[in-house]
Formats: C-alpha cells, sequence, structure tokens
C-alpha cells in the first residue's frame, strides 16, 4: 500500500456559521477561524474540514451556492480567505473545502439564465421536463419532503430538485457544465486548499426518468474524469458523502487504482437507531451488536482495498454523547469512550467542532427553536401523518441537525463568547459548565483527551495501519478488539454501560492510554468501570504477540487469553 498522508491525519470539521463570530453581528466568519487557529493547533489536528463558505442566500445554510468563487459576506472576503489559507499553511494545517456540485441556488446566474427560455445556453445545465397531463413528471420525492419537481412559469416546465426547491438539481450529462465545475475547482487548489469534501456526490449520476437517484450508471465516469482534470493531478485528498454505499460501492470509489477518491463517508452505522423500514426519526435505541458488526464489516472490508473514514458527528446529526453516550451523570465519561472506539480503528477521524468538549444536544422544547428547514419540513410532514406532536419533537429533539449547530462554546461568558452580539441561533444553555476555556484549564478534560488520541495516531504507526480484529461480538456491553502491526498488538478495550464488568487475563498488557485516571495494568484480574475505555499495549515474547487475542465470555466476566 502506498501511504498519504491523510491516512495519519485528524480532521477537524468547522461549521463556520456557529464557530466563532469576530465582529459581532452573531454570525460566525473566516476572521472568526483565523483567531482561533492556536486553539485547533493546540488540540493537534492537522487538516480542517470547511463548511461552505460561497455566496449563498443561506436557504440551506450554505449548502445553496449562488456563486462558487466569491465569500459569502457575512462570513468576510476573499482576502481573508486567502489570508486563512496562508495562515494555515504556516502552521501546518491544511484546509479542506466543501464542495457542492450536485445542485446549486436558484439564484446563480446559471440557474437565472436558464430559467429564461428552452433555447438558453445554460438550460440544459439543469434538469428540466414537461408535466405529464397536467401533473408532474413522475413521483420522484424530495429528500426535504414533497414532491422533487418545482413548476416554472417561464417555460412551463418543471425543474429537479433533491433538496429545496431553491436548489436545483445539476445535469452532469452536459459536458459544458463539468468542465465549469472543474476549471472552479482548480482555482480552488490553486489558491492552496488541500482537497474536497463532496456533498451528496453519489447523486451526480442520477436518472430522474428512471427514477435513479444514487449510483447512477455514469457516476464513475464522472469521478474518473474529475480526478483527471482536478485534484488527480496534485497531492489532494478527497471524500465523498454517500448515504446509500455498501463496502462494495465504497471499493469503486477509493480502490486506488480507478483513480477517483480518497475515501467515502458511509452512514450505516448512523441508521442503527432507527426501526427496521422506518425513517430516521422512527427511534428506537441502540444495539451495541449492531454497531459492532457494521463497524467490523467497514474494517475488514475496506482492509485491503480503500480507506475507512471514521466519525460520530458532523453538521447534519446530532452530539454524539447525547445519542450514545451518558449526557446525565457520565458526560466526560462517555465522550471519551466514544473518542478511544473511534480513534482505534482503521481509517482517518473527523472531529466536529465541539465534539472535543463532549458538547451536547441542546434541551430545546418547541418547535420554534428549531429553524433548520429539514427539521421544519418534517414536523409538518409527520403531523400529517398522523404522528402525535409528543413523539414527533421526541425525535426531533434527539436527532435535529440543529443539535449541530447550536454556537460553538467557547467560555462562561455571555452568549458562551461566540459573539458580543445576538448570536443567529441559540446557545446551549450548559455552556456555563461546557466550555473550552474551561476544558482547557483541566488536565483531564475531554479536550486532552483528544489531544492525547490525535498524538497517538501521529507518533504510533500502528494506530493508522494495524489489522482490526473484533473480539466478543455478541457481548451486549463491550466493544473490544485489537490492532496488530508486525510484532506490535494493542487491545481496545469499551464499555458501552455504566454497569462494572470482571475482567480476567492470561495476558500482560501497559496501558497506552484511559479515560480514568487509575487504570492499573492489565493483569489476572482487573475491573471495566462505568464507560471505562481503556487501551493496552500487549507485552510478551515478539513471537507470542502473533497469537491471535480471544476472549470469552465466562458469566457476566470477560476472559481474555
Amino acid at each position: 500500500m502506498i501511504k498519504k498522508w491523510w491516512q495519519k491525519s485528524v480532521i477537524y470539521q468547522i461549521y463556520p456559521k456557529s464557530f466563532f463570530d469576530s465582529n459581532g453581528d452573531g454570525i460566525g466568519d473566516l476572521q472568526g477561524i483565523i483567531q482561533k487557529i492556536s486553539y485547533l493547533k493546540r488540540l493537534g489536528v492537522d487538516v480542517i474540514w470547511l463548511c461552505p463558505v460561497y455566496q449563498s442566500p443561506q436557504e440551506d445554510n450554505g449548502y445553496d451556492i449562488s456563486d462558487y468563487e466569491s465569500i459569502y459576506p457575512g462570513f468576510g472576503t476573499m482576502d481573508d480567505m486567502k489570508k486563512l489559507i496562508r495562515i494555515c499553511d504556516r502552521e501546518g494545517i491544511r484546509i479542506v473545502m466543501d464542495l457542492v456540485v450536485n445542485h446549486t441556488s436558484d439564484e446563480h446566474k446559471w440557474f437565472q439564465e436558464a430559467k429564461k427560455s428552452r433555447e438558453n445556453p445554460y438550460r440544459d445545465f439543469y434538469i428540466w421536463r414537461k408535466g405529464k397531463n397536467g401533473q408532474l413528471p413522475n413521483d420522484l420525492e424530495s429528500n426535504f419532503g414533497g414532491s422533487a419537481w418545482e413548476y416554472s412559469e417561464e417555460t412551463d416546465e418543471y425543474y429537479l430538485h433533491f433538496y429545496s426547491k431553491k436548489q436545483p438539481d445539476l445535469n452532469w450529462e452536459n459536458e459544458k457544465l463539468r468542465q465549469e465545475i472543474y476549471r472552479m475547482m482548480n482555482r480552488w487548489l490553486d489558491l492552496g486548499i488541500a482537497g474536497f469534501r463532496m456533498d451528496v456526490i453519489d447523486l451526480i449520476g442520477k436518472l430522474p426518468d428512471e427514477k435513479i437517484k444514487e449510483n447512477g450508471p455514469r457516476l464513475h465516469e464522472y469521478l474518473q474524469e474529475m480526478n483527471a482534470n482536478t485534484f488527480g493531478r496534485r497531492d489532494a485528498m478527497t471524500v465523498g458523502e454517500c448515504w446509500g454505499a455498501t463496502p462494495e460501492i465504497a471499493r469503486l470509489y477509493t480502490a486506488p487504482e480507478r483513480k477517483e477518491l480518497s475515501m467515502i463517508f458511509q452512514f450505516e452505522q448512523i441508521q442503527l437507531d432507527k426501526k427496521k423500514g422506518g425513517q430516521r426519526w422512527d427511534l428506537k435505541e441502540l444495539d451495541l451488536r449492531d454497531l459492532k458488526a457494521v463497524f467490523s464489516k467497514w474494517q475488514y472490508e475496506l482492509e485491503e482495498c480503500g480507506w475507512n473514514s471514521l466519525f460520530w458527528s458532523n453538521h447534519d446529526l446530532p452530539r454524539i454523547v447525547s445519542r450514545w453516550g451518558n449526557d446525565r451523570e457520565y458526560r466526560e465519561l462517555s465522550a471519551k469512550m466514544l473518542a478511544t472506539l473511534l480513534h482505534g480503528m482503521k481509517g482517518t477521524p473527523y472531529i466536529y467542532q465541539g465534539e472535543e468538549l463532549g458538547m451536547t444536544n441542546a434541551p430545546f422544547t418547541s418547535i420554534e427553536d428549531f429553524p433548520d428547514i429539514e427539521t421544519q419540513n418534517i414536523y409538518k410532514e409527520r403531523l400529517r401523518a398522523g404522528f402525535s406532536e409528543e413523539e414527533t419533537m421526541c425525535a426531533i429533539r434527539k436527532k435535529a441537525r440543529d443539535n449541530a449547530r447550536t454556537p460553538m462554546q467557547w467560555n462562561a461568558e455571555k452568549n458562551a463568547g461566540f459573539t458580543t452580539g445576538t448570536p443567529w441561533y441559540q446557545v446551549n444553555p450548559n455552556y456555563t459548565e461546557i466550555n473550552a476555556e474551561d476544558a482547557m484549564s483541566r488536565e483531564d478534560s475531554v479536550f486532552y483527551y483528544y489531544q492525547k488520541l490525535i498524538r497517538l495516531r501521529r507518533e504510533h504507526e500502528i494506530m493508522a495501519y494495524g489489522i482490526y480484529d473484533l473480539l466478543l461480538p455478541e457481548d451486549e456491553d463491550l466493544y473490544i478488539y485489537t490492532r496488530t502491526l508486525e510484532n506490535e498488538k494493542w487491545l481496545i478495550l469499551c464499555n458501552f454501560h455504566e454497569k462494572e464488568r470482571v475482567i480476567t487475563s492470561m495476558r500482560m498488557g501497559r496501558v497506552i492510554l484511559s479515560n480514568y485516571a487509575d487504570t492499573p495494568q492489565l493483569e489476572e484480574l482487573c475491573l471495566l468501570r462505568p464507560y471505562e475505555a481503556v487501551i493496552y499495549q500487549i507485552s510478551g515474547k515478539k513471537e507470542n504477540i502473533k497469537i491471535p487475542v480471544i476472549c470469552r465470555l465466562e458469566g457476566k466476566s470477560v476472559r481474555i487469553e
């Protein structure tokens, strides 16, 4: 395997609108990010993934782009962007930008021209269809609810939008469009960015007449063409958002010889707390055995071909410590445990802003407290479908995208130190207890635990390249696995429960990292406490290191051989 810089990197995702406001207008901005580079440097991350900062009417918080080569004025100017790139380069931090090329804003000049007439040169940049007998072209649905077709009076035709009606889908079958996109990408690469995170990239091969949304027949042709014309000629990193991906599909994207992407985001594990056959709003408790099965499948299937992206959270997902940790009695311990589990695996880890502080979901109760367009649409849709107000709001509080978008909690001062003005969105009221200033003042904080995990990946090849092997797949409370590289073996134990578990061991092990300060070395008998996570280096003669570790259940005790 040819090693790449991004395989040992840890990537920090910034949602600019909620990160830090430098000028008091209530909106995070590029100058705010610049002022916090020292914070990111202290944490230890070496790549920033920047959510869209392009010109946008902000119908979908920047994922509706009206100009790919201008900056949204609320975030700053192109000079600010260039300054951010320069400073990050000086500090050894790369920038990966969000690339949204499945759709644009309806205010983009391409669409403004396209809707004027059927003969307009930009008409075929988008997807248009005539209605059928006074009805919609077909029954395709938008991911935000309702029809995926919107009527345009100017030309008496419908245009396709898999998201908001203000986000018309681009027509990737048009070669002129593709070349425009490649030129735009190269201009950003020339400015010094290190790659792209590609929003819903699995949709660009769509065939709406055949009702094919994801993984259309020309998708990989387009990506190979994109690679050849843009980032493939540079030492860049790319990650594609692919909601419906399987390991087999992922290998098509990421096998090096195919020359497409570095890695993809798959979301199989994220869907484990929804009822089978239901929507993500149809809640059920997580079964740890399912999580182990999904993570392990991806670890095994991409071991020889491809690369995993490792993440719990992003701007579209709720806070992980509220979702699968315990944000009441064991917030910090469970946040550290979840971090250990994820960062201990093979792949490139992603940290979403505030995750390193153990930030939680917001305790908001009214639908008026959740402004996101998706949340508002789902609320109306589920009430119309007969769900009660109570169960609808329960699901929204648990899973709404808004949970990830409350402002970053910098200190215990007004508005969590995010802004001196009125924040664009409410601050989580627990900021007086959970904030960066407090975290950086305590050696045992979640922040410094993440710092240690990042340092481990940088300093130990086994963290990046060691082979993963799952132990005790059927245990309902413990996630245990090993990493092995040449003559070194690490054992990772994570307790997903507040119940204690007894461990008896025939192996000896040295503590590499634990979320408890007094975790003993691995000996004959030890106790795994509530939400405890430990990384052990298995000791012994070199020839014995290659012997697989075996775990057995003896009642509720675990025996390690």
